[in-house]
Parts: structure tokens; C-alpha cells; sequence
């Protein structure tokens, strides 16, 4: 189920890039993704808000696998909780879609300007789930070094992803797939995405960042997503804060009309080691 639909170009077969089509854990983290955290719901039949454990506010998916809220009403989007492992509802329950793997023929291609990108080959309507971006969970401190390591010239993967909890606290996950990820990777940049990103989680705490379909999908149109992570691409002051305009920024080819010239650069990334600014 997490088989890549098309032909994976022979250049992106390499010793340096291993396939994984779930997170892993890297180094520094202090969890491990694949570990069972969550209690599993005891709903035989029918999975519902205010009887099933899973379903924390309402009904994350419609009868047709479509994600419901979407964010239209407003900035941030709900946390989805999926059924497990340990649920006793069956795998037809319709509160299980991320875990269900691919269900969409998508192709690696290779671009004019941005390297390698991701497309369709067949309609994708709004709202249904099309991949994660899965790599390996990193701890702040590696994701540091790392960045410390890069030029300008190479190519960023790693991916900061902000929950902020009604307490005020803020729950981090840095995915890395540069080496060890899935097909996510391949996904480009977008300053009008057709792709939104929604931390889901399953089994365990660390988030599987899905990526779901903005709008309806054309079969041949490539897929893309805001590399900053913001939601429905809008931007807080707190966003605009983060954006070192003094920094050496790399160029946007996306081609929209709303198109910022420079891909998103969180500079609390890169500040010295040890030194971070997230509170």
C-alpha cells in the first residue's frame, strides 16, 4: 500500500537515498515514532464524536475518505486522531486514512528550474489524503548541525512543524528525508499549493505529516505544498518575525501570481548551536 505508483527515475536509485514510507527515529529525538503510545477505542460498530476516544472534537473524514475540516472557517487546523492498532473497530472504519498508505498513481519527474518534483496521473478531489512526508525525526540540536553544514546551493528537506497546545505550550517535530524519507522529498514549493499539510497521528505522539489536497487535482498537474508549513499558506506576525530578510534567500520558481521570489527561510533554525529561540 505504500508502493509508488509510475517509474522512480534510475538517478534517484542511489546508495545515499533509502525509502521508508514511515518515520524513523534520527538523532537526538527522545521518542521513537514506531512506539505505541495511544490507547486503542473499544467501538464495535461505528466510530463516533463523543463515544469513540479517538474522535476528540468531531468527524475527521467524510463517507468518501475526504478530509472535513479543511480550514475554509478559519487559520489552524484541528488535530486529527486516527484509529489504531490497538482500536477495536475494524480497518473499514472510516476514521482510518492516513495509515491506509497511497491510493493515488503519482510520478517522480524531473522539472525545468527545481530539480526533481512529484506529480498525478490521475484526478485527486479536495480533501483526500495523497502522501506524507515521512524521514527521519530529528532532535533541535542535529537539525542545527545539519543546517550548519549546508550551502547555499544544496537543497534544504528538513521541515520544522509548530503545534501550539491550549496551554500555551508548543509541541515540535523536525522531519529530515534528505536521506532517509519517503516520496514526499520530491515535493516542490508552492506560494499557491495545492497540497496542505495536517500533523495526523496514529499510534504514537511524534505526528505523520500528511498532506491532503487543497483543491481538486488535475491528472499531469504536479503537487506542491508551502515549505514554511503555514496553513492555508497565511502568514501571522510571528511568521513575519521569523524571516531574516538580511539572510542569503534561495529563489522561488513556482510560477504563481502570488509568487514572494524567495522559498520560506525560518531563521530560528539557524541560530548557534545550543542557542535556540523558540520559546
Amino acid at each position: 500500500k505504500h508502493v509508488l505508483c509510475g517509474l522512480i527515475p534510475q538517478a534517484l536509485i542511489s546508495p545515499w537515498l533509502k525509502y521508508t514510507p514511515d518515520h524513523i527515529a534520527g538523532p537526538g529525538t527522545d521518542i521513537d515514532p514506531t512506539q505505541i503510545t495511544f490507547p486503542g477505542c473499544i467501538c464495535l460498530k461505528t466510530c463516533l464524536p463523543g463515544t469513540c476516544s479517538c474522535l476528540r472534537h468531531a468527524e475527521n473524514y467524510d463517507d468518501n475518505s475526504c478530509l472535513i475540516d479543511t480550514g475554509s472557517q478559519g487559520k489552524c487546523a484541528n488535530p486529527v486522531f486516527e484509529c489504531n492498532i490497538l482500536c477495536q473497530c475494524s480497518d473499514q472504519c472510516k476514521n482510518r486514512v492516513v495509515q491506509q498508505g497511497l491510493q493515488f498513481q503519482l510520478q517522480v519527474f524531473k522539472t525545468d528550474k527545481k530539480g526533481w518534483g512529484l506529480r498525478t496521473l490521475e484526478f485527486i478531489p479536495k480533501g483526500r489524503f495523497v502522501c506524507e512526508y515521512a524521514g527521519e525525526v530529528l532532535g533541535y540540536s542535529e537539525v542545527q548541525r545539519r543546517i550548519q553544514l549546508q550551502t547555499i546551493q544544496d537543497p534544504n528537506y528538513i521541515i520544522a512543524v509548530r503545534e501550539h497546545v491550549y496551554s500555551g505550550q508548543v509541541i515540535e517535530t523536525f522531519v529530515d528525508p534528505a536521506s532517509i524519507g519517503n516520496i514526499g522529498r520530491f515535493l516542490n514549493h508552492s506560494c499557491e499549493p495545492n497540497l496542505l499539510m495536517i500533523p495526523v497521528r496514529i499510534d504514537s505522539m511524534v505526528p505523520k505529516l500528511a498532506l491532503f489536497a487543497a483543491k481538486d487535482i488535475l491528472p499531469e498537474e504536479e503537487l506542491s505544498y508551502d515549505y514554511s508549513g503555514r496553513f492555508l499558506n497565511l502568514m501571522d506576525s510571528k511568521d513575519k518575525e521569523r524571516l531574516d530578510q538580511g539572510k542569503t534567500r534561495k529563489p522561488c520558481y513556482c510560477g504563481t501570481r502570488s509568487c514572494a521570489a524567495f522559498l520560506p527561510y525560518d531563521s530560528s533554525l539557524y541560530c548557534p548551536l545550543g542557542k535556540s529561540n523558540i520559546s
